[in-house]
């Protein structure tokens, strides 16, 4: 097995392990974080219904910078447009990435602005 694989196993090893004890509802949502290379997203989902209540990635954010600052300004977004339809609290899901740099940067962000993690 190439390492490459052995890596991607790993990360989806550790996303289950952390999503075991993580479930969204309508009440809580899941506030989920992917992250990649250039970019970062993330998601409120509903658990229960398997929906997706909001979304916001740093394509939607105008301003330019460092990627930490910019994953920031990406919490602050979600926060708001949790605040429009009514959320207040949520359970944050880091998936595979440790809570670090632009990962913890968007739980920051979201905090600021008001949203309970």
């Amino acid at each position: 097995m190439s390492a490459i694989i052995q890596k991607y196993k790993n990360a989806i090893r550790r996303a289950i392990r952390t999503r075991a004890r993580i479930h969204g509802t309508a009440e809580y949502p899941r506030l989920s974080v992917k992250r990649s290379l250039r970019h970062i997203y993330v998601q409120l989902i509903n658990d229960d219904a398997g929906k997706t209540l909001a979304a916001a990635s740093d394509k939607d954010v105008n301003k330019k910078g460092k990627p930490v600052e910019v994953a920031k300004e990406v919490g602050i977004l979600i926060a708001k447009k949790a605040d429009s339809i009514g959320i207040k609290k949520v359970v944050f899901d880091r998936g595979s990435y440790r809570f670090h740099g632009r990962v913890a940067a968007v739980a920051e962000g979201a905090r600021e602005t008001g949203l309970t993690i």
